[in-house]
């Protein structure tokens, strides 16, 4: 029987040999270290994402909670980890930017299916994937997928709530649009707390997701601003201005307009 040490339980030959710079930059290490680690904390998000999408559908509400909330304290790594690439100034990305062609985070379909499970969809994303068949068709059943969002409506409807059929039943692959008959359900919800207690920690999850994700993407827009200014990104990318029009768009609309009214 093979002995089972550290090393070999994670694999950290294997783990560690992925670092491969292009160049002789003292700071391309750093760059790679940090965006392998973040895409290996989205791996840990799509896992508990998923799952929790799967228990609000089958109305186990404890268990999605718990999985919420880690990806929230994930959210805070990821955060940090923005605070350790901004040490990198210009003058350190300029010696190993040329190396990195034309690839850019823009092209990470773990942060894509991410957006689409959180409610953010658009078919246009999949094209930067169109030559990766087996990436390609895992996005696509995503993109096809009820987000986490559009399991906790349909909760609301089988709660009794009077939810539009068509915010129940449609089209996943189309980004959703806020109805009013949500923002009522959840109105309800937070005027009866004690008697909707579930639902009100479930709304509370969604938005405290909402608000770290884009604590996130802010992060990301501020590092990039920092590092390359206004540059074009290296993907194609109108760069600061793109990560900018990003955080224009929440996750879960009426948890945030429904504050608002009450």
């Amino acid at each position: 029987m093979t002995r089972i040490t550290y090393r070999s339980y994670l694999r950290l030959p294997d783990l560690l040999d992925c670092q491969s710079p292009l160049s002789d930059a003292h700071d391309e290490l750093l760059f790679i270290t940090i965006h392998q680690a973040s895409e290996l904390w989205l791996k840990l998000c799509l896992h508990e994402l998923h799952a929790a999408r799967d228990h609000i559908a089958r109305d186990e509400l404890s268990p999605a909670f718990k999985m919420m909330a880690r990806v929230g304290r994930i959210m805070a790594q990821l955060i940090q980890s923005w605070e350790v690439l901004a040490t990198m100034t210009p003058a350190d990305y300029a010696m190993m930017r040329g190396k990195l062609g034309t690839s850019s985070g823009f092209q990470s379909d773990q942060y894509r299916r991410i957006e689409f499970l959180l409610g953010n969809k658009n078919s246009g994303m999949l094209a930067p994937h169109a030559a990766e068949p087996a990436v390609h068709a895992v996005l696509a059943a995503d993109l096809a997928a009820p987000s986490l969002y559009d399991e906790a409506i349909r909760l609301l409807a089988r709660r009794g709530f009077a939810i539009a059929e068509d915010r129940c039943e449609r089209d996943w692959t189309n980004p959703y649009a806020p109805h009013p008959d949500v923002e009522r359900a959840w109105a309800a919800v937070y005027a009866d707390t004690a008697r909707h207690w579930d639902l009100y920690e479930l709304a509370e999850k969604l938005v405290d997701l909402d608000y770290r994700v884009q604590l996130w993407r802010f992060g990301h827009l501020k590092t990039v601003e920092r590092v390359i200014g206004f540059k074009a990104g290296t993907g194609g990318t109108a760069g600061v201005a793109y990560l900018a029009k990003v955080l224009e768009t929440p996750f879960f609309p009426e948890l945030l307009t429904v504050r608002t009214a009450l």
